[in-house]
């Protein structure tokens, strides 16, 4: 690894830029920032579901492959041009999804968040990547992007949608369906 951050202040974003890994310079507000601190939320948000299952949950391996993932993904992002996420990354989050969803009874309605607090994390993290889905096509519509980056995200929102209804039925908990008759006022 290069040089190790000795200090973590440096004061050179105080004028509302940051750097990237390549040394260029962009505004903090720019499609790929938010692409690469979307990507970071995400894998907090499934940190913080690890943090809810047991240290023995098998489903924690798969986790923490996702989020080393998602941190080389947030690094493609941070060198313009670069590419880190591939075919195999979407084919064995497809892989993986077919093995969790395989004993999942169909889905015959919506489902809103919750079920039981891992449930309703995993939820979370769905969104948040969905949201970061929609910020690397936004991305890809002004820069180059790797389109691979955008699948991983399409599909790992799949799988979390999947570990969601898992861990509810594991965790004892109902999913909650969405009703339109209780929408009314």
């Amino acid at each position: 690894m290069g040089n190790r951050l000795s200090k973590i202040y440096t004061r050179t974003g105080d004028d509302g830029s940051t750097g990237l890994a390549d040394g260029n310079r962009i505004a903090k507000n720019a499609q790929r920032v938010e692409a690469m601190g979307t990507a970071d939320e995400v894998n907090c948000h499934i940190g913080l579901l690890i943090e809810t299952l047991n240290s023995d949950d098998e489903m924690i391996s798969p986790l923490r492959r996702i989020q080393h993932h998602l941190f080389d993904l947030g690094g493609e992002f941070a060198i313009p041009g670069s590419v880190v996420i591939s075919s195999d990354h979407i084919h064995w989050l497809e892989a993986t999804l077919d093995e969790y969803n395989e004993d999942l009874p169909p889905l015959k309605n919506f489902i809103l968040p919750g079920g039981s607090p891992a449930a309703a994390q995993c939820h979370m993290a769905r969104a948040v990547c969905r949201r970061a889905e929609r910020i690397v096509v936004a991305l890809g519509h002004e820069d180059s992007i790797n389109s691979a980056s955008r699948h991983y995200l399409n599909r790992l929102s799949d799988l979390l949608f999947v570990f969601a209804r898992v861990l509810a039925r594991r965790d004892g908990a109902e999913e909650i369906l969405w009703d339109q008759k209780k929408s009314g006022l």
